[in-house]
């Protein structure tokens, strides 16, 4: 009776731990997708990237990514993106 209970609670763990994985998975992915994009769009506009620049945007959270996804469209310089 213990042995079955404790083997329901490690399935129950597992089966949590391999959702939230999931999760931050794809939470992880749609940031990087983001960022390519960004990135994408800066060289179109600006072109060649310092190192720090990229650096900057792949490292940054979703909700920055799209701030500076929007400021590309109006922005004169890469200053004019990343101004805060």
């Amino acid at each position: 009776m213990l042995a079955e209970s404790i083997d329901r609670w490690n399935r129950e763990l597992l089966e949590k731990g391999r959702q939230e994985g999931l999760q931050e998975g794809r939470q992880e992915g749609r940031q990087e997708g983001e960022a390519q994009v960004v990135l994408r769009q800066l060289r179109l506009k600006f072109g060649p990237l310092e190192p720090e620049t990229v650096y900057r945007v792949r490292s940054s959270d979703p909700d920055r990514l799209l701030e500076w996804g929007e400021r590309v469209l109006t922005a004169q310089s890469l200053q004019d993106v990343f101004r805060d």
